[in-house]
């Protein structure tokens, strides 16, 4: 009677932690319902050129190292020429080759208009686990599809500049004239968001 109520709470235990693990593995987002989410006439076009770049939606990490194995994606260095990268909570330093060249770009172009200062880029390439980390804290964070989840858009702060958090009217005037050249030459499409207090640019595939 003992070997059989042994074996009765034994199976119980393991369909417990069947259950558990189960649990653990089932993703923090319902993708039906995040596709459903109307996209905005203004965000339309930043949907469209991130997808043009043939990665697929990132949903999670193990997809991400699929693009940086495949070489799709690369590594993003914390400090450029006129520009640094921020401490990332809920992105990832990798995007495609056109969006690093253009962030390098940018960064150079900054530089020599301000005569060596730096702008900060605030995020890159999240996924889409990534953004429900990021909407736990921050109920601003897109609730559907983002091009960030392509790997090829970035923010840059218009109130950090030099590593210094403070409004610099001078360094944003700066920052959007170096935007409009690009956008100008039909290579960007950028989104000044202020309730995130930065410039939100999607690279087109010219």
């Amino acid at each position: 009677m003992k070997k059989v109520l042994f074996a009765v709470l034994l199976s119980g235990f393991g369909s417990l932690s069947d259950a558990q693990v189960s649990k653990k593995k089932l993703p923090c987002y319902d993708l039906k319902q995040i596709m459903k989410v109307e996209v905005t006439p203004l965000y339309k076009p930043h949907l469209d050129a991130a997808r043009s770049f043939g990665v697929k939606l990132l949903e999670d990490a193990s997809m991400v190292q699929k693009y940086i194995a495949n070489g799709k994606l690369k590594k993003i260095k914390k400090t450029g020429k006129g520009y640094r990268i921020q401490k990332l909570d809920y992105s990832r330093p990798y995007m495609v080759s056109k969006a690093k060249s253009m962030l390098e770009k940018m960064g150079a172009r900054f530089s020599k208009e301000t005569g060596g200062h730096t702008f900060t880029v605030s995020s890159l390439t999240r996924t889409l686990e990534d953004q429900c980390r990021l909407r736990r804290v921050n109920a601003n964070a897109a609730i559907g599809i983002s091009s960030h989840n392509y790997g090829n858009s970035f923010d840059i702060s218009y109130i950090r500049f030099n590593d210094v958090l403070k409004y610099n009217p001078k360094m944003e005037i700066a920052l959007e004239k170096v935007l409009q050249y690009y956008l100008k030459k039909g290579m960007i499409l950028y989104i000044k968001e202020k309730q995130q207090s930065c410039y939100h640019i999607t690279i087109r595939n010219y």
